[in-house]
């Protein structure tokens, strides 16, 4: 608790030094009087005087300020100090010095991001983990092991290089290097077309059906199969196969292509457990013993198949909840096309929003397909901090590994010169204003809910939270926050910097000052908007 709120101090303190830094500096170089430099807000801590300026650490470490000379319009400057007074200054003056502290808050991110790009780390590779098997990569003939090297030309090192690289690339033809066992070849890929979107923004990507992760082999179980009639279970995890240790999916369509005969299983089923009222499930592990079926590989080979189609938990009220789904049904088919992959079916769904479409899926109860028309509908949720996100659902998710049964990425170290770390901070700065002045503009429009606000006490849960992550994860934080900080600071509301922005521009423009009373119901104004705002953060901070 104590390290968390270090952390947070430190997070503030740095952020409310650099901003009013840059007020300050540039009132220096313009020859405005500064009277009081403050890091936080309230009783002065500790401080010092240097020449005509007092230093200041105050208790409230939730802001700072500059205090200049002539900042009020009544305040009365001792003779020979009226050309030092800030609202004496000219116009252009105070633009410069009221744009400095945003400033500096945008500028301070391009430092951070410097710093966390440059330099070796680890990174994930491009070494496919698994190929999703009705996905375009499947059909291109790329395999578990492949290392994709280039996309469309462009040299990928990294998974993310690589997600990046799709970005706009879909549904088209585009040429994917690899290297397979030492020998390079170039394969042909239609990606298909993936929106993904999120409250700051919406990017179109294209979607080849490959991840870096090892997948462990969970079977789906057909009724009236021969895996059924042996006993296996729909995700069922496969730990060994006649006694040979089974990692993944890779591994396990190796070892059925080498084994002739029954298959002894040795496999991990989740089985219910009950304490008082309330039922869970345990891990156990069981042996069966199936026949391995003629010409087949892989899942087919045990008489069963990937549990991807296969549903595990359905939402409470949810349209899947709606339509009759269960966990354990399979999903069949969409708008009558054969479905092979989950990741599929959840590209249609982010292309359809709102639009009904027909889905069929077999019953795991009476073992029969039924079909029905459905349509996304909200579903409300809340993540790890605490904030309720909506977003279009169908209300249903598959089996996924957890973090504990993945076997380890393949990783890779990655060099950034000096050079390309610049580059990289300056593209990615610009990138998240624009995405954060879009979640202003759908807080103004309704578009965001004003629930995704947080006040001190989530930046304290994330202090602590990107703090366990490592310093990149903390450094990320900080330069987010800083952004925020500057970006609202620009907003033309009264008392803040954007405000003064303004008004130093109508002063230049229009040759006179904004009237004296005008600027004091502004501000009035301002502080009660800020104060709802603030009001309204705490208020998310208290529910979460």
């Amino acid at each position: 608790m104590f390290q968390g709120f270090g952390l947070f101090i430190i997070l503030l303190g740095v952020l409310v030094t650099v901003h009013e830094l840059g007020h300050f500096l540039v009132a220096k170089a313009c020859g405005v009087k500064v009277l009081r430099f403050s890091v936080g807000f309230g009783p002065k801590l500790l401080g010092f005087t240097k020449g005509e300026t007092e230093y200041q650490l105050a208790l409230l470490p939730l802001g700072g300020y500059v205090k200049m000379a002539g900042d009020a319009p009544h305040e009365e400057l001792e003779p020979g100090e009226a050309e030092r007074g800030f609202l004496n200054a000219p116009p252009w003056k105070r633009a410069l010095i009221v744009a400095a502290g945003p400033g500096a808050s945008l500028l301070f991110p391009v430092l951070i991001y410097f710093f966390v790009f440059v330099g070796a780390r680890e990174a994930v590779s491009t070494k496919v983990g698994f190929v999703d098997p009705a996905m375009p990569a499947a059909a291109a003939g790329i395999r578990a092991g492949d290392r994709i090297t280039a996309v469309d030309g462009a040299p990928v090192r990294t998974f993310e290089d690589m997600r990046k690289a799709f970005i706009g690339r879909f549904d088209r033809p585009v040429a994917i290097t690899l290297d397979r066992a030492g020998q390079s070849q170039t394969v042909q890929v239609t990606p298909r077309k993936m929106v993904e979107s999120t409250p700051m923004d919406s990017v179109e990507r294209g979607l080849i059906g490959v991840q870096p992760i090892r997948r462990p082999a969970v079977v789906g179980v057909p009724p009236g199969s021969a895996a059924a009639a042996a006993g296996l279970r729909s995700f069922d995890r496969v730990l060994a196969v006649n006694g040979v240790s089974i990692q993944d999916e890779a591994a396990l369509h190796a070892e059925v292509a080498r084994q002739e005969g029954p298959l002894k299983l040795t496999v991990q089923r989740a089985q219910p457990l009950e304490v008082g009222a309330v039922t869970g499930h345990a891990p156990a592990v069981v042996e069966v013993t199936v026949p391995k079926q003629p010409g087949a590989d892989g899942f087919a080979a045990l008489g069963a198949e990937t549990s991807d189609m296969y549903v595990a938990a359905v939402y409470p009220d949810s349209a899947a909840q709606k339509a009759g789904i269960k966990a354990g049904d399979r999903l069949v088919a969409f708008n009558g096309e054969p479905l092979r992959s989950f990741n599929v079916l959840a590209g249609e769904l982010s292309t359809l929003q709102e639009q009904p479409f027909e889905l069929t899926w077999r019953s795991l109860e009476d073992g029969q397909e039924h079909t029905q028309k459905v349509a996304q509908s909200v579903h409300t949720s809340k993540d790890e901090m605490g904030t309720e996100l909506s977003r279009l659902e169908l209300g249903l998710r598959p089996w996924v590994p957890s973090g504990a049964e993945l076997s380890p990425e393949d990783t890779v170290t990655v060099h950034v010169g000096v050079g390309e770390a610049m580059r990289e901070a300056v593209i990615v700065v610009p990138r998240i204003v624009g995405q954060m002045v879009k979640v202003i503009g759908g807080l103004v429009t309704g578009n965001v809910s004003p629930k995704t606000l947080g006040g001190p006490v989530m930046m304290y849960q994330l202090a602590s939270k990107s703090a366990e992550q490592g310093r990149d994860s903390f450094l990320h934080l900080m330069a987010i926050i800083s952004i925020n900080l500057g970006v609202m600071n620009l907003l033309p509301i009264p008392i803040l910097d954007g405000f003064q922005l303004l008004s130093a521009f109508w002063e230049g423009i229009r040759r006179r000052p904004i009237p004296v009373r005008v600027r004091e119901l502004a501000n009035v104004v301002g502080i009660i908007l800020l104060m709802a705002l603030m009001g309204m953060a705490f208020f998310n901070d208290i529910t979460r």
